[in-house]
């Protein structure tokens, strides 16, 4: 690893150097995810952007614990300063469209150069090779095209367009940072880094590897009808009697027995006879809409009926599992999700808002030539 021996990182990646090349939320979210266990990550913007935030810390969630520079990699002298950098790197985070990385003069052959052992990991929509390879995309299309999008929403209506965190984040920043966490790991072994090319079209289609045989096996039905996409009345979500929300999720037998016995229910319909399910439901949503969602949470505390309030996402830092586990931090005012998962162990890692990163000589950048790029706006 290439960090300096009195660096205050700790955690599973302290060693680890990163440089991020400033992009969308996945880019960022990969970076952040090495960040918060332990990797120094140098998040390289451009100079405009960098000049006008001047010295305020970045507050965005997903820099903390991040360093910050600007620099103009359209220039000769800024690829330059970009592959000075490199050479002291461990992993390189790339979000640019396949071909602009290599035209700049920064790709993973200009890099490996100077550096055979560096971990370059490309996040793309499309990946780095097919015939929408370098097509305009965003998460919905990825969704769409990876057929999980065909999956998501309810009987008879058209698919509904979820938050981008199936095909951004999870699919995507969450993939490339595994990803480049195995080649980090191979390279123990070989001393050679490698090229990670992470797609959220494939990270979405990964994630839902366990319902692509759906279609093609007994039981499993049309978008909204199955037992885990709202189709079970078993397996949804109903509102209570001050328009709030409660989650159902009771599949065992044991645990929605529990769940109708809590609720006071009798007679119900058989919840495995699918022909059931709509009076199943009308059942329970009467039910649920005679108390507050307060009151059904009380009533379900403590039990294994499986269910639980639908929190809203200012509510959730409060809630007292989130609590006792920590499960929030605040940074500088801003409440925010805390690093996961838990290496049990390891020391709280530093989660302070991005700051500008004044000092390069540690990046192999002299104060001399660094006064001298900022003079010529390459650097900042």
């Amino acid at each position: 690893m290439n960090r300096p021996s009195d660096d205050p990182h700790t955690g599973p990646l302290a060693g680890v150097r990163v440089l991020e090349l400033a992009g969308l939320a996945p880019g960022p979210f990969a970076g952040m995810m090495l960040a918060d266990h332990g990797a120094e990550v140098l998040r390289v913007d451009r100079v405009p952007a960098v000049l006008a935030a001047g010295d305020t810390p970045r507050r965005d969630v997903m820099d903390r614990g991040k360093r910050t520079i600007g620099l103009d990699l359209k220039s000769p002298e800024g690829a330059a300063v970009f592959k000075e950098l490199a050479a002291r790197a461990d992993v390189v985070i790339e979000v640019f469209r396949p071909g602009v990385a290599e035209r700049l003069g920064i790709g993973p052959d200009d890099l490996h150069a100077v550096n055979p052992g560096l971990v370059y990991g490309r996040l793309t929509g499309w990946g780095q090779e097919g015939p929408l390879a370098h097509t305009a995309g965003h998460d919905l299309n990825y969704l769409a095209v990876s057929g999980v999008l065909s999956t998501l929403g309810r009987e008879g209506e058209k698919p509904t367009a979820p938050l981008n965190i199936l095909g951004d984040f999870a699919g995507g920043g969450l993939m490339l940072a595994h990803g480049i966490v195995l080649a980090l790991f191979e390279r123990t072994r070989t001393g050679r880094g490698r090229v990670v090319d992470a797609a959220m079209t494939d990270g979405a289609a990964l994630l839902f590897a366990m319902f692509y045989r759906g279609p093609a096996s007994e039981g499993w039905g049309p978008r909204g009808t199955n037992l885990l996409d709202t189709g079970a009345p078993i397996y949804d979500t109903y509102t209570t009697k001050d328009s709030a929300y409660v989650a159902v999720a009771a599949l065992e037998p044991q645990f929605w027995a529990e769940a109708v016995e809590l609720m006071g229910l009798t007679d119900l319909p058989d919840r495995d006879d699918r022909s059931a399910w709509p009076a199943l439901r009308e059942r329970l949503a009467a039910a649920f809409a005679t108390k507050t969602r307060a009151e059904w949470e009380e009533v379900f505390a403590d039990s294994d009926a499986c269910v639980f309030p639908v929190l809203e996402m200012h509510e959730a830092p409060g809630h007292p599992h989130s609590r006792a586990r920590n499960s929030f931090v605040t940074v500088e005012g801003v409440t925010q999700p805390a690093p996961a998962p838990r290496l049990l162990g390891t020391p709280a890692p530093d989660l302070a808002p991005a700051t500008r990163l004044s000092d390069l000589t540690s990046w192999g950048v002299s104060a001399q030539e660094a006064e001298r790029l900022r003079a010529a706006g390459v650097l900042a």
